[in-house]
C-alpha cells in the first residue's frame, strides 16, 4: 500500500536535511589554495589551487573498537578559524631557520573529538584529535585522496617483505610512473607518492609528526576511481625473533585494531603539498614545519658531520701491512685517514658484535672499542656503532648508558622494516634514550621520516631510501641515474635521507656492473660530488674506501669540506625525473650541486641569488669524455659576480658542483 507523505513534512525532512549538512571554507595565506570541509552524512575535505580542482570531496573518519565512527553524522559544536606567521629555529635542518605561515580551521563536534585543517601555501594538512578520559582503541581509519581525473603518479611500491609480508619491508624501491588506473591493486604504496594534479600542477601526499600510531600506506579504492585511500598496519599481537641475522623482530600475528593510544591526544598529520615548481619540492620543509616541538633543551653536543665508512667499500684497503677486515688495525687506518681530512666520524658497521646473538654487550675478540674510541679522540674523530633492531631495543637503557660513558659517539640503528604502532614506539623511545646519554642516531631499515628530528634533533638521519648500497649487488635494468632524479622532489620532501654517495668508481652508461667488495656508482664523477649538496643528509657517509679517495685528492677535498647543515637553501631549477639543481649556503659560503637523467643536458646557472659581490668560485664539471669515462672531470677556479650567469654541459648520468666564497 503506497502511503503520502503530507508536503509540509516533506518540506521539514528537506530542510533537516540540508540544515545537518555544514560547509566550511579555509584559504592559504597567499589566497591560491583553497579547501571546503563538508559535515553531514560523510566528514569530506576537498582542495583547489588557483580555482582549480585537485582534489575532489574525499571522506575522512576515525572508527573506535566500540564500532564508534568519529565523522558520520556528526554534529558541530563550534569551528574557529586563526592565523599563525612565526618563525622555527632549525640548527640541523636544510636551513637554520624555517617560517611557519599558515591559516587554520579547528572544528570541534559534539563527542570530545575534533578535526583540525591547516592551509599554508605550498600545501594542506589535516589531522584528528579526542579529549577522552582513558585509553582509546583506534579499529580503523579512513583517508581517501580523490583526483580530478586519471592523474600519473610516481608510485614506490612495497618491495618484498619478511616472508611475503607486504607491512614489515625496508621501506625501498624505485618509483613506478603510472596512471592512477593503472597502480598494481595487489601491491602497497609507501610514502610519499606524488602526482599529477592538475595541468601543470603536482601534488604529493606524506604524513607528518606519526608518534604512538602506525604509519600510512597508500592504495587503489576498489570502489572509487581515482582515489587512493589509507591503509594502515594492525598492532602485533605476537612477534618473533627472527629476519637479519636474527636482529629482527618479526610480526606473526596481529591484532584487530590500528592502535591502543591515549585517549586525549592529537593524530598524525595527513599531508597534501602542492606545487606548480617542480624545482620547490626539493626544498620543502613543510614536515619539518608540522612536526612537535623539539623535547630537547640544550642541543650544544649535537654535531653533525661526515662519516669515513666501510661497509659498502668492503673494509677494502690496500697498500697496508696487515689484513683489512673488521679488525682493530683497519679501523685504526679509518680514523686517521678521517683524522687527516678533517672527517667527524668513523662508523664501525654491522660485524663488531658477535654475530646472530643480538646482544651489543658481546665484542668480537678483534674489536676492542674502548682503544678505538681512545684512538679516535686523540685525533678529534668520534665512533659510531652499528646496530641490529632488537640487539638494540632489548636492553636499551643499558646499551646507550655503556657505550656514552665509553665515549662512543652514537649508533646506526638497522633492520627495523616495518611501521606498526609498536615500531613507532620503538623510534621514539630510541629517540628520548639516546638524548639523555646524549648519543646521536641514524636510522636506517626504517619508514620515511615524519619530523622526528625536530622533536628529537639527535636523530640526525634515516634510510628509506634506494640508496647507492643498492649498487653492491644490483643489475645495470636498477636505474640510479632515473632515481637520483627523482627522489630529491618525493622522499626527500619528507626530511633526511642517509643515501650514501661518494663513489669514486664511476661508470657511464653501459660499463656498470655490481662489484661488491669493488662497488661503483652509475653516472660521472661529477654527479657523486653533486649528491653531496643535493641530498638533504646531516650525517653523512664517504661511502668509498679511504685508499681510492688518496688517489682522488681534489674530489676527497672538495667532499670533506662540504657542510652537512645549513642556513639557508635555494632551488634553482628543476623537472621530476629529468634534472635538479640546489644552492645552499653555510655562513658566507655557498655550495651549488646539480644532476641530470641519462639525457645530456645544457644548463645556464644564474647567479643572481647571491648576495652583490665578487666570488671565487671551485667548480666541478664532467669532462669531456665523461660520457664514455664516467670518472673524468675538469676542475676551475674563476671569479664571479651577482647576477652573472655561466653555461655548463652536463654529461649523460653527469653533474656538477661548485663552492663560492666571497671575495
Amino acid at each position: 500500500m503506497k502511503r503520502t507523505i503530507p508536503l509540509i513534512l516533506v518540506l521539514l525532512i528537506v530542510c533537516g536535511a540540508i540544515d545537518a549538512q555544514k560547509k566550511f571554507n579555509i584559504s592559504s595565506p597567499d589566497g591560491r589554495l583553497t579547501a571546503e570541509v563538508v559535515v553531514g552524512k560523510q566528514l569530506t575535505w576537498s582542495l583547489a589551487h588557483d580555482g582549480q580542482q585537485l582534489i575532489e570531496p574525499s571522506a575522512v573518519s576515525l572508527t573506535l573498537a566500540d564500532g564508534e565512527q568519529l565523522g558520520p553524522d556528526a554534529r558541530v559544536r563550534h569551528a574557529k578559524q586563526e592565523s599563525a606567521d612565526e618563525t622555527i629555529s632549525s640548527p640541523f635542518w636544510i636551513s637554520s631557520e624555517v617560517r611557519n605561515t599558515y591559516n587554520e580551521l579547528a572544528i570541534s563536534f559534539r563527542s570530545d573529538w575534533g578535526i583540525t585543517f591547516r592551509l599554508y601555501d605550498d600545501g594542506l594538512a589535516y589531522r584528528f584529535r579526542t579529549s577522552r578520559k582513558g585509553t582509546l582503541t583506534i579499529a580503523a581509519e579512513e583517508a581517501n585522496f580523490r583526483f580530478t581525473g586519471d592523474r600519473t603518479a610516481w608510485v614506490p611500491y612495497v618491495k618484498g617483505g619478511l616472508g611475503g609480508d607486504q607491512l614489515q619491508s625496508s621501506f625501498e624501491n624505485t618509483y613506478v610512473h603510472t596512471p592512477l588506473s593503472q597502480i598494481d591493486r595487489e601491491r602497497l604504496i609507501f610514502l610519499p607518492l606524488l602526482a599529477d594534479a592538475s595541468e601543470g600542477k603536482r601534488l604529493l601526499i606524506t604524513e607528518a609528526d606519526l608518534e604512538s600510531y602506525p604509519g600510512m600506506y597508500l592504495t587503489p579504492d576498489k570502489q572509487t576511481p581515482n582515489t587512493l585511500r589509507g591503509l594502515f598496519a594492525r598492532v602485533p599481537a605476537a612477534v618473533e625473533q627472527g629476519g637479519h641475522n636474527m636482529l629482527q623482530m618479526r610480526v606473526t600475528e596481529r591484532e584487530e585494531y590500528i592502535a591502543k593510544t591515549e585517549g586525549s591526544r592529537s593524530f598524525p598529520w595527513r599531508v597534501c603539498l602542492v606545487t606548480d615548481n617542480d624545482a620547490s619540492l626539493a626544498a620543502s620543509d613543510m614536515v619539518y614545519r608540522l612536526a612537535s616541538p623539539s623535547r630537547l633543551a640544550d642541543t650544544s653536543w649535537i654535531k653533525p658531520g661526515k662519516v669515513a665508512w666501510e661497509w659498502w667499500n668492503d673494509w677494502n684497503i690496500h697498500d697496508v701491512d696487515f689484513k683489512s677486515g673488521i679488525n682493530n688495525d683497519t679501523y685504526k687506518y679509518y680514523i686517521d685517514f678521517a683524522s687527516e681530512h678533517g672527517i667527524e666520524y668513523v662508523i664501525l658497521d654491522e660485524g663488531w658484535a658477535v654475530n646472530l646473538k643480538a646482544d651489543l654487550m658481546q665484542v668480537i675478540p678483534e674489536i676492542n672499542i674502548p682503544e678505538l674510541v681512545a684512538y679516535g679522540r686523540d685525533r678529534g674523530v668520534g665512533i659510531i656503532l652499528w646496530a641490529g633492531y632488537h640487539a638494540f631495543d632489548r636492553d636499551m637503557e643499558e646499551v646507550c648508558r655503556h657505550y656514552a660513558a665509553m665515549g662512543v659517539k652514537g649508533f646506526k640503528v638497522d633492520f627495523m622494516d616495518r611501521d606498526d604502532q609498536e615500531l613507532v614506539e620503538f623510534i621514539y623511545r630510541a629517540a628520548e634514550t639516546a638524548a639523555r646519554h646524549k648519543l646521536l642516531l641514524d636510522f636506517h631499515g626504517i619508514y620515511k621520516p615524519t619530523g622526528l628530528s625536530r622533536t628529537w634533533p639527535n636523530v640526525l638521519n634515516f634510510e628509506g631510501v634506494h640508496g647507492l648500497e643498492q649498487l653492491k649487488w644490483s643489475p645495470e635494468s636498477i636505474d640510479m641515474v632515473n632515481y637520483d632524479v627523482t627522489v630529491p622532489f618525493i622522499r626527500m620532501v619528507a626530511g633526511p635521507m642517509d643515501y650514501t654517495q661518494g663513489a669514486m668508481r664511476n661508470a657511464a652508461r653501459g660499463s656498470y656492473r655490481p662489484v661488491n667488495s669493488e662497488p661503483m656508482s652509475q653516472g660521472t664523477r661529477c654527479r657523486q660530488l653533486a649528491l653531496y649538496v643535493v641530498f638533504n643528509s646531516p650525517i653523512n657517509m664517504l661511502c668509498d674506501s679511504p685508499t681510492e679517495y688518496m688517489r682522488e685528492p681534489e674530489s676527497l677535498e672538495f667532499i670533506a669540506s662540504i657542510p652537512t647543515v645549513w642556513d639557508e637553501t635555494v632551488p634553482l631549477t628543476g623537472r621530476v625525473g629529468e634534472h635538479v639543481t640546489l644552492a645552499r649556503r653555510s655562513g658566507s659560503d655557498w655550495y651549488i650541486g646539480g644532476i641530470t637523467g641519462w639525457e645530456s643536458r645544457d644548463m645556464t646557472i644564474d647567479f643572481s641569488f647571491l648576495p652583490a659581490g665578487q666570488y671565487e668560485m671551485t667548480l666541478f664539471r664532467d669532462g669531456a669524455n665523461a660520457h664514455r669515462k664516467g670518472a673524468d672531470y675538469r676542475k676551475e677556479l674563476r671569479k664571479i659576480e651577482s647576477g652573472e650567469s655561466i653555461s655548463l654541459h652536463l654529461a649523460p648520468g653527469g653533474g656538477f658542483a661548485a663552492k663560492l666564497r666571497k671575495i
